[in-house]
C-alpha cells in the first residue's frame, strides 16, 4: 500500500484571503464578527466573486491556510456584522496579492487526505479505543456519535480536536500537522495523557464516595449507641430532644413550626463532623431567639400621650399634632376591631390556608382563583392592613429632637423601642439578611431589631434612611426596605437567612431624614412626611433652660443650685458661638461651659457661681460667629439669598463682577461654587432679564457688553435650585449700577424670562435661617404667602416680609 498520506492539488485556486488570532480547524463551522476592514472585505468579496468561498490564516501561520465557505451574512442581535464560516480542508498559500482599500487575494493549492498506510490504520484503531473509553469516563454523548460517523483518519484527529475544545496554540499545531500520520500521533498523545486524568479523578471519587459510606455507618452507629445510652440512662446531650420540646411550646404561625420541623428532621440526620451541622445549629438558635408571639399591648391613651411629647419637647406643635392624628387613627381601628393581626388571623382561620404570599401580584393571583365572595374579602384585609398609614417620616435638620420624637411616640403606645442606624449602608443583606450558605451569615438589621426589642411588634425607628447608599454590586438596600415599609406586602416579609415569613404589620416604623430629596421616589411614596423645620431663638432659650442644662449639671456631677445662669446669657451663646437650626451644637457649649465650672468647683472654688454675660468671653473664648452680613454686602455686587440645605436654612451670599471683553472673547458669564444645573440656568435667566430690561433698569449697551462672573461662596459645598434667580437678579442689577444692596434685606424666589417671581420651597426654614443671622426683613414670592402661617408669631412681628410678584417689587425693597 502507498506510503503517501496527503495529496497537494494541482489546482491552484484565487480566493480571498483574511488573517484571524487563532487557527480554525477542517469540519468547523464558526460565527466571525467582521470587526476588521481586512475580514470584512474579504467576506464580501468571497460572497459577491469567489463563489462563497474565502482563505483564512490564523496565528502565527501564514503559510498555511484553510479553505472555508460562507454561507451567510448577517447582523447579531448586538448589531454587530457576522458571518457563518463553514471550514472544508487545509490549503497552502502560494502568492498573496494586496491593493489598497480592496480586499487581499491569495493563491492556494488545497491539501487533500490521500490514501493512508497500514500504520496510520493501525495508530487510528489505538486512538479509537482510547477515545472509547474516554466517552465511557465522560459520559459524553458526541464524542460516540463522531466515533461512529467519522471514518477517514485526518477527518477524525480534526473533529476530536473540535469535540475537545482546544486552545489556540494546541489547535494551531493539530492544523500544522499536515500529515495524516502526523495529525492522528498527536491526537493519540493527547488522548493517552486525557485518560490518563480521568482515570485518577475517578479513583478520587471512588474513595471519597467509600469515605462518605463510612461515615453513613459510622452515623447509624453512633444513633444505635446513644439509643443504648438513653435506655442505660446514661448521657443527657439530647440536642435534638431539646430543640423539638422547644418546639412545641414555640407561639409561631404553622407555617414557621413546620418548616423548623424539617429542618430539625435534617439536623438529626447529619454528623457532628459535618460543617452543615453548626450552621443548622446556630440557624435554630436564631429561631428560637425571636420573640415568636411575645406582644405588648398598645395603651394609646391620648391625653398621656400629648403629656408624654409636650414633657420631652418643647414647641413642635405642628408635629407633635400630627403624631396624636396618628395614634388616634390607630386607637380607633383598634376600639373597632379593624386591627390588622386580628383581619388577617380571621381571614387564615376561616380559610384554612396559610396565606404567606408575596406581594400584591400574589394578590391578584389569588383573587382569580377564588370566588366573588372570597374575592371581595381580601380586597378588605388588604384595606384594613393599609388602613395603619404609611411610615411616619421625620424630616428636619440635625439636632432638632427627631430621634427623641421616636422614643416619645413609642413610650406613649407602651411600646418597646429600637433604633437602626442606616447611615452608609450599601448593603442589601444588611436589610434582608445573608444566605445560610455564606460563612459568617447572619440576619439583616430588621430581624435584628425584633430579637433586639424582645416583642414581635416594636416601634422601629429607622434612622439617617436619606443616607442609604442605592445600588451597586452588593444589591440596592433602598429597594429591600420596599417591602419592609409597604402595608400591603410586610406581613410576609422574608429574611434570607431566616427562610421563613415574618410579620411585620405590627411593627410601627418610623423613619428620620435631614433632607427628603435624596430618598428614592417608590421609597417616598411610601412615607407620610414630618417636616421639622427648627427653633426660634426664644424657643432655644426655653429648651436650654428646661432640658439641655439641667442634663449637662447632672452629667458634671453638680447640683442646681451651684451654677446660675441667666437668659441673656443663653441668648448671647446661641447667637455668638452657635448657629443652627437645632439646639445640638448649643448643648454642647453648656457643656463646655458646665465642665468649666465643675473644673472651679473642684479646686475649692466657693458656690454658688453665677456666670453673667460679660464673663462669657473668659468661660468660653471668643464668639465663633460673626456678624459678616454688613461686611459682606457693603459692595456693590453682592446680595443675600436664602437656601435650604441637610443642616436646616442657611444664608446664602452672592457674589457678582464683570470684566471688558479681550480681542477674542465674547460677552458672556462664568458661574464658579459647585452650582448644579438648576442653579446655572437661574444664572443664565438673570442675566437675559438684566439685558432684555436694560432700558428699564436704567443700564447702556457698553455696560451690559461684558463678561459677567457670578461665584456662590463655599465652593466645596455642592449647590442647586431655581431659588436663588431673584438674589442673582439683585445682585448683577447691584453690580451694573454701582448700588449696594440693603445689608438688613435677604430674599429668595425663582425668576422667569418675564421678570415674574416664582414660588418655591422651605419658606419657614429660610425665615428662620434668616431671622438667626439678625436680618430684618425677606422678599417671598407672592404665591408664598400661604406659607407664612407656618412662620412662628413671634418672628412675623420682629421681621418685615415683602410678598413680591415682580422683579420690580424685589428691587424697590432690595436697593
Amino acid at each position: 500500500m502507498s506510503e503517501q498520506t496527503t495529496v497537494e492539488s494541482s489546482t491552484t485556486v484565487r480566493l480571498p484571503l483574511a488573517h484571524l488570532p487563532a487557527a480554525v480547524l477542517p469540519g468547523a463551522t464558526v460565527t466571525l464578527t467582521l470587526g476588521t476592514d481586512e475580514l470584512r472585505r474579504a467576506v464580501e468579496a468571497a460572497v459577491g466573486e469567489s463563489d462563497g468561498r474565502i482563505a483564512l490564516t490564523g496565528g502565527d501561520e501564514r503559510d498555511l491556510a484553510v479553505v472555508a465557505r460562507v454561507p451567510n451574512v448577517g447582523n447579531l442581535p448586538t448589531g454587530e456584522s457576522a458571518a457563518i464560516v463553514q471550514v472544508e480542508r487545509r490549503a497552502r498559500v502560494t502568492s498573496v496579492e494586496t491593493t489598497a482599500g480592496a480586499a487581499t487575494f491569495a493563491l492556494v493549492e488545497p491539501v487533500i487526505d490521500g490514501v493512508v498506510s497500514s500504520s496510520v490504520e493501525a495508530a487510528t484503531r489505538e486512538l479509537r479505543a482510547t477515545l472509547e473509553l474516554i466517552a465511557e469516563l465522560r459520559h459524553s454523548r458526541r464524542l460516540p456519535e463522531l466515533l461512529r460517523t467519522v471514518d477517514a483518519p485526518g477527518r477524525l484527529a480534526d473533529s476530536v480536536a473540535l469535540w475537545a475544545e482546544f486552545s489556540d496554540d494546541d489547535r494551531l499545531r493539530v492544523l500544522q500537522a499536515v500529515e495524516v500520520s502526523d495529525r492522528v500521533d498527536a491526537i493519540h498523545s493527547w488522548a493517552r495523557g486525557h485518560l490518563n486524568e480521568l482515570q485518577v479523578a475517578e479513583t478520587i471519587r471512588n474513595d471519597v464516595s467509600e469515605g462518605m459510606d463510612k461515615q453513613q455507618r459510622e452515623f447509624m452507629l453512633r444513633q444505635q449507641l446513644n439509643a443504648i445510652r438513653k435506655e442505660l440512662g446514661e448521657g443527657n446531650d439530647d440536642v435534638v430532644g431539646d430543640y423539638r420540646s422547644r418546639l412545641d411550646d414555640l407561639d409561631a404561625p404553622d407555617g414557621v413550626k413546620t418548616f423548623v420541623s424539617k429542618e430539625l428532621d435534617r439536623f438529626e440526620r447529619m454528623s457532628e463532623q459535618s460543617p452543615e451541622h453548626g450552621w443548622v445549629r446556630t440557624w435554630l438558635d436564631r429561631i428560637f431567639e425571636m420573640p415568636w408571639g411575645e406582644r405588648t399591648d398598645d395603651t394609646l391613651d391620648l391625653d398621656e400621650a400629648q403629656e408624654i411629647l409636650d414633657a420631652d419637647h418643647y414647641g413642635l406643635d405642628d408635629v407633635k399634632e400630627r403624631i396624636v392624628e396618628f395614634l388616634a387613627a390607630r386607637k380607633l381601628r383598634h376600639d373597632r376591631g379593624l386591627d390588622v393581626r386580628g383581619s388577617v388571623r380571621d381571614r387564615a382561620a376561616q380559610d384554612g390556608e396559610d396565606r404567606a404570599r408575596d406581594g400584591s401580584a400574589s394578590d391578584r393571583a389569588w383573587r382569580h382563583d377564588r370566588p366573588a365572595s372570597d374575592s371581595s374579602k381580601l380586597v378588605r384585609d388588604r384595606d384594613n392592613r393599609r388602613g395603619e398609614g404609611q411610615v411616619l417620616t421625620l424630616v428636619g435638620p440635625p439636632g432638632v429632637g427627631k430621634t427623641s420624637l421616636g422614643e416619645s411616640i413609642a413610650r406613649s403606645m407602651g411600646r418597646e423601642f429600637v433604633r437602626v442606624a442606616l447611615g452608609g449602608v450599601r448593603d442589601e443583606a444588611e436589610i434582608r439578611g445573608h444566605r445560610r450558605t455564606y460563612v459568617g451569615s447572619q440576619p439583616g438589621r430588621i430581624v435584628k431589631a425584633i430579637q433586639e426589642a424582645g416583642t414581635i411588634n416594636p416601634v422601629i425607628l429607622l434612622d439617617e434612611i436619606d443616607k442609604l447608599t442605592a445600588g451597586g454590586w452588593s444589591g440596592d438596600p433602598t429597594a429591600a426596605l420596599l417591602e419592609v415599609l409597604d402595608p400591603a406586602q410586610n406581613h410576609t416579609f422574608r429574611d434570607h437567612y431566616l427562610e421563613v415569613d415574618l410579620d411585620l404589620s405590627e411593627v410601627v416604623f418610623i423613619a428620620t431624614a435631614n433632607v427628603a430629596d435624596t430618598i428614592p421616589g417608590p421609597l417616598l411614596d411610601r412615607m407620610d412626611l414630618i417636616q421639622l423645620d427648627g427653633y426660634t431663638e426664644a424657643e432655644k432659650v426655653f429648651i436650654a433652660n428646661r432640658y439641655l442644662l439641667p442634663r449637662q449639671i447632672e452629667r458634671a456631677g453638680l447640683s442646681p443650685d451651684e451654677v446660675i445662669v441667666d437668659d441673656e446669657l443663653i441668648g448671647s451663646i446661641i447667637s455668638g458661638y452657635t448657629r443652627e437650626a437645632g439646639v445640638r451644637s448649643l448643648e454642647r457649649e453648656l457643656g463646655r461651659l458646665v465642665r468649666k465650672v465643675t473644673a472651679r468647683v473642684a479646686t475649692g472654688t466657693g458656690t454658688p457661681l453665677e456666670i453673667g454675660r460679660d464673663d462669657l468671653v473668659d468661660w468660653l473664648g471668643r464668639a465663633k460667629v460673626d456678624d459678616e452680613i454688613v461686611a459682606r454686602t457693603a459692595a456693590p455686587g453682592v446680595a443675600t439669598g436664602l437656601a435650604v440645605t441637610g443642616v436646616g436654612g442657611d444664608v446664602l451670599f452672592v457674589e457678582t463682577t464683570a470684566f471688558p471683553m479681550g480681542p477674542d472673547s465674547e460677552p458672556g458669564l462664568t458661574l464658579t461654587g459647585q452650582l448644579g444645573d438648576v442653579m446655572k440656568e437661574s444664572a443664565q435667566i438673570a442675566l437675559n432679564y438684566v439685558r432684555s430690561h436694560a432700558a428699564e433698569l436704567g443700564l447702556d449697551d457698553a455696560a451690559l457688553r461684558r463678561r459677567f462672573h457670578v461665584h456662590v461662596p463655599a465652593g466645596a459645598v455642592p449647590k442647586d435650585g431655581p431659588s436663588a434667580g431673584i438674589t442673582i437678579t439683585t445682585a448683577l442689577v447691584s453690580l451694573l449700577t454701582d448700588r449696594p444692596v440693603k445689608s438688613s434685606v435677604a430674599m429668595t424666589g425663582e425668576i422667569n424670562l418675564q421678570g415674574q417671581v416664582m414660588p418655591i420651597g422651605g419658606v419657614k426654614q429660610k425665615v428662620l435661617a434668616a431671622h438667626r443671622m439678625g436680618l430684618t426683613e425677606v422678599v417671598l414670592p407672592k404665591r408664598n404667602g400661604v406659607d407664612l402661617d407656618d412662620i412662628p408669631e413671634n418672628v412675623r412681628d420682629e421681621m418685615t416680609i415683602h410678598l413680591a410678584a415682580t422683579y420690580d417689587e424685589v428691587a424697590a425693597v432690595a436697593f
